[in-house]
């Protein structure tokens, strides 16, 4: 007689199903693969998914466990996610337990149920309203910012898009309440839609409208591949109108949770729908219910970082990935995915369109568009006649410097700042120096867990590793020889914003990196300060490169473009072009015409001259032949097998051994090493790396299907750590 058989995805590291018997007493009917089971797993208890329901399995039937409980009487995932993340599971040879957790969120992984809890909604009350217009919040600021907000949205706010838009708004508004001027209910807040008009489009937005639109219905990639300030976002509002007046939803990926409150705004202003958003920083309930709202369709546009392409969706119909070519699509720990090829291959299961948008594509979009499998949609203008900034490079050879800022810089930033424009100064190194050394012994502040120097942090008088986190008091002497001769070296945004300060007293500066911006709303507080002006000069890390739109910027200056001129990474000059062009396209996005400067050493060299010159589509015409040259991807497929251990021979004798397995297999696939990592010391545990690279990604898939489960099994895999990254896009 057959039984029925559940294939479990339970979250462990192992790469493999576990079959389970059905709980006692439950009806056949609400066991469908998307359903979560309470599981023994070992002594402990876990929360695993359906994914397979079967009539048989390897596992003799006596030795099959029984499910302790359902946890679900609906399936949380449909069939079509289920088969993305089976496909995702299969592409990355990851454990199917912790893929399946990925695309969950924290609530529903513990077991909670799947039912979204009313938040807590704030309202101005009339009496709120005549103080308001009165001037009785003239003297308490963040009382009558968020009594403004309130007003604005008769509906209510929560609490999270209160604190997207005025940091530390619950103080305040709890304030407000106890003074009777705002009341606390649950009912649901949904955002009143403002009656922005859609602005004009021109040719080649239109084009791209038109074109992407005639695919609705059915599956195609598209690259918008549009300058800095030709109008993407634009595109985007346009297609998701039309996507929403189908009755279809549309989720739209951005790289960084920065992005994310600047998107919402403009997006609610337009869009009268509800829009649900996903990243790290919600709360877990937040989150959940933002997850539940995608899955019912109540939520028409989701808008979310690079966990949410697994999020459900009840009627997809377009998928957006905004600066498609961002590293932070690429997930570096545990299941190492990256979203945005994910992305695409969910459209062509769904069969809808995915539009993805860059003004430096990615070299593999490029690539793709070559061979046919993306449709490139091209914006060659910024809107309103905006013209592109010029770029020069400033040699910094033999030129006087004040904390890295050459004087030409300091004089071109005065010309620009008597006009009342900004100006924004782009270092991708945060903290105040990045090398502490005494000056009598030669003494360098380094980690003692990582091969690497420890961050000086002035404000906070400390040593900060920024790999492992690890931090330590600022000596006040050498600890080797006792002199109290210890120098900076080296500049980050600290130091520059420090001199800065003494060149331009009195001048508003907005310094934006992670340690500027790690209180909640801090971010908002910033950008909103650059909008109106009060802080006219800008600095910061690649978290201003990214998509802000500052109208008055009319100079960008690269206080150093020689960090990534030399590196050992074949994707380094990428990388470096992409962030050069996006810093460069703040300026000038106005009717205002903007200047670049980049500081250098090296003012001849060849990449610097062609992004000055030629801009990024050449570069990446002639980045691509060298790639394919030298065989790397995207003409060839890699998988990174990464070890870590306490003795750095545990880590180099498990790959040695792992190699060995692979040697007879390897017919049509290169193995390359085992080499300790570029940093080998990390954390206090010593890491080392075998590449795999093959011509097909067949023969890669392959291969690795039939090594790991040989690498599973050897014995010094238990004395190390170790994981499997394809497609990597860092070798560190």
């Amino acid at each position: 007689m057959n039984k029925t058989i559940l294939r479990v995805a339970v979250p462990s590291p192992l790469r493999r199903w576990f079959d389970y018997l059905p709980p006692k007493d439950t009806d056949p009917a609400i066991l469908q693969p998307g359903v979560r089971l309470r599981l023994p797993f070992g002594r402990r208890t876990l929360v695993g998914m359906v994914c397979a329901i079967r009539s048989d399995s390897p596992v003799d039937s006596s030795r099959l466990k029984r499910a302790l409980s359902v946890l679900d009487q609906q399936p949380l995932l449909s069939a079509p996610e289920l088969r993305l993340l089976l496909w995702a599971q299969h592409y990355y040879h990851h454990a199917p337990g912790e893929v399946v957790s990925t695309a969950l969120p924290t609530l529903l992984r513990q077991g909670k149920p799947a039912i979204p809890q009313r938040q807590a909604v704030w309202q101005l009350t009339a009496a709120g309203q005549t103080a308001l217009s009165a001037g009785q919040l003239a003297r308490a600021p963040k009382q009558r910012a968020v009594a403004e907000l309130l007003q604005a949205q008769a509906a209510g706010l929560n609490a999270e898009q209160l604190r997207f838009i005025v940091p530390k708004a619950l103080p305040a508004v709890q304030q407000l309440v106890e003074k009777g001027w705002a009341i606390r209910t649950t009912a649901r807040a949904e955002i009143a839609a403002k009656s922005a008009t859609a602005p004009p489009l021109n040719a080649a937005q239109q084009q791209a409208v038109d074109q992407v639109q005639a695919a609705l219905g059915g599956g195609a990639a598209f690259l918008l591949d549009g300058v800095t300030g030709s109008g993407k976002t634009e595109v985007y509002l346009q297609l998701i109108d039309r996507v929403v007046q189908r009755g279809e939803q549309v989720l739209v990926l951005v790289p960084e949770i920065s992005l994310t409150p600047q998107l919402l705004q403009r997006f609610e202003c337009r869009l009268p729908v509800p829009l649900a958003v996903l990243h790290s920083a919600l709360s877990a309930r937040e989150r959940l219910n933002a997850w539940l709202a995608a899955r019912s369709g109540a939520a028409r546009v989701v808008i979310g970082t690079r966990s949410a392409v697994f999020v459900p969706l009840h009627r997809p119909g377009l998928i957006i990935i905004d600066e498609e070519h961002d590293t932070s699509f690429k997930q570096q720990e545990g299941f190492r995915y990256h979203a945005r090829d994910l992305a695409v291959v969910r459209a062509q299961q769904a069969d809808i369109p995915v539009l993805l948008g860059s003004a430096t594509p990615a070299l593999e979009s490029v690539h793709n568009v070559a061979c046919g499998r993306y449709q490139r949609l091209s914006l060659p203008e910024r809107v309103g006649g905006a013209q592109p900034p010029r770029v020069q490079t400033l040699d910094l050879r033999r030129t006087p410097l004040d904390e890295g800022l050459a004087l030409p810089l300091l004089a071109q930033i005065e010309q620009h700042l008597q006009r009342g424009e900004q100006a924004l100064l782009f270092l991708n190194r945060r903290g105040y120096s990045p090398t502490l050394i005494c000056h009598e012994c030669g003494w360098l502040g380094s980690c003692q867990h990582c091969d690497a120097r420890l961050t000086l942090h002035l404000r906070r008088r400390r040593l900060i590793c920024h790999h492992c986190g690890h931090v330590q008091n600022l000596p006040l002497h050498c600890p080797d020889c006792g002199s109290v001769d210890l120098r900076a070296l080296g500049e980050g945004t600290e130091r520059v914003e420090q001199a800065l300060q003494r060149h331009f007293p009195g001048v508003g500066i907005a310094r934006i990196d992670r340690d500027s911006t790690q209180r909640r709303g801090s971010l908002q507080q910033l950008l909103d300060d650059i909008h109106s002006g009060v802080r006219p000069l800008l600095l910061g890390t690649q978290m201003l490169a990214k998509g802000h739109h500052f109208p008055q910027v009319t100079l960008v200056a690269v206080v150093n473009a020689d960090q990534g001129l030399f590196s050992t990474d074949y994707r380094a000059s990428e990388r470096l072009a992409q962030l050069i062009v996006q810093v460069a396209g703040r300026a000038g996005r106005a009717e205002k015409p903007g200047v670049v400067l980049i500081q250098t050493h090296h003012p001849q060299h060849p990449l610097l001259q062609q992004l000055a010159q030629s801009g990024y589509a050449d570069f990446a015409v002639e980045a691509l032949a060298e790639r394919q040259a030298a065989q790397l991807p995207p003409y060839t497929y890699q998988a990174l097998l990464r070890a870590e251990a306490e003795e750095a021979s545990a880590a180099q004798n498990f790959l040695a051994a792992a190699a060995a397995l692979g040697q007879p297999l390897a017919d049509e696939v290169e193995l390359l090493g085992p080499v300790p990592a570029p940093m080998e010391r990390r954390a206090g545990r010593y890491r080392a790396q075998l590449l795999l690279q093959a011509r097909q990604r067949r023969s890669r898939h392959t291969f690795l299907q039939r090594w790991l489960d040989q690498v599973d099994a050897l014995p010094a895999g238990r004395r190390v750590r170790w994981s499997l990254d394809v497609d990597p896009i860092d070798l560190f």
